[in-house]
């Protein structure tokens, strides 16, 4: 007789137990009793700035690097920093001062003009460097964590600094052309500082509507050399605004342009002849408010889409 032997039961498996489900306000207090945030959320605006800070030598690297490799594939390299403007302000002066006569009532038209070109250069620059200062750098924002706003800053760092470099070429011209060192020069260098903020501002400005809308970049040009014209980049705006040619409204407008404003100052710091009886009224406060506004304006502007710079 075979016995048969009884298969051992299996045995039972435990149950696995499910996850336990919170909330949202409980999951939230969670994240905040371990310490855990949002990933890629937006600072708060004091620390914002002090990350900012921490990054400072990454900025002026960044646009030492940049301003570097700029014209690295050019034969004449860093010479090109200064023929450029120096090019535009001899094409202005055959096409402004020789053909369109705006040189007539001007005194010491070459210095105002290349004088002019050179600090509207300044400008234009700085902004369209901010057009493309997230769309140009997609890589670096995707795959680094740090305050995006360090990429139009230190654009337009690097646009002062190519401004600095090309003061040299502006200096010579002016000697060429009888203007020697004033005590008035040193009035260029506040001048220079509140351009410096107005551009970084804008260009932060810039740098958020372009992440969005990329076509921004493509019009950017035809503003630029709107906004340029109505600067008195060619022609002195205290000639042409004289009498009742134009609108009061329209003559108030002009004098306000930012842009003309600090080319206003410039030369009146740097031309013996370009008085204070050609600047605005109040151009001091005209050129502070600005610069104050902007600058403020434009990096608490981009300041509120942090989050929102290489995703999508």
């Amino acid at each position: 007789m075979v016995s048969q032997t009884t298969a051992p039961a299996p045995a039972k498996t435990p149950p696995l137990l499910s996850p336990p489900v919170y909330a949202s306000g409980e999951l939230a207090a969670l994240a905040e009793r371990h310490g855990l945030t949002v990933s890629g959320a937006r600072p708060s605006l004091a620390a914002y700035v002090r990350q900012l800070w921490g990054r400072r030598h990454f900025i002026t690297a960044f646009a030492t690097a940049k301003l570097t490799a700029q014209y690295s594939q050019a034969k004449l390299g860093q010479i090109w920093q200064i023929m450029t403007p120096l090019l535009n302000a001899t094409v202005y002066y055959f096409i402004f001062g020789i053909l369109m006569k705006t040189k007539h009532g001007v005194p010491d038209f070459v210095p105002f003009l290349v004088t002019g070109v050179f600090i509207w250069t300044f400008t234009s620059s700085s902004i369209t460097a901010g057009t493309r200062a997230i769309s140009g750098n997609i890589g670096l924002v995707r795959a680094l964590h740090f305050p995006r706003a360090s990429l139009p800053i230190s654009l337009a760092l690097q646009q002062l600094q190519q401004l600095l470099f090309s003061l040299g070429a502006l200096v010579l011209i002016l000697l060429a052309f009888g203007q020697y060192p004033q005590p008035s020069w040193l009035l260029a260098v506040p001048a220079l500082a509140l351009q410096a903020v107005f551009n970084t501002g804008v260009s932060m400005v810039m740098a958020r509507l372009a992440a969005r809308t990329p076509d921004i970049a493509q019009l950017t040009p035809f503003v630029l050399r709107t906004w340029m014209y109505a600067s008195g980049v060619m022609w002195s705006m205290d000639k042409m605004l004289a009498g009742d040619r134009v609108p009061h409204w329209v003559k108030a407008a002009l004098e306000a342009n930012p842009a003309a404003v600090f080319i206003d100052l410039m030369r009146f710091a740097l031309i013996d002849s370009f008085g204070g009886d050609q600047l605005p009224p109040h151009v001091w406060a005209v050129a502070a408010g600005w610069a104050l506004v902007c600058g403020a304006g434009g990096f608490i502007y981009f300041w509120k889409a942090e989050e929102s710079y290489g995703r999508g």
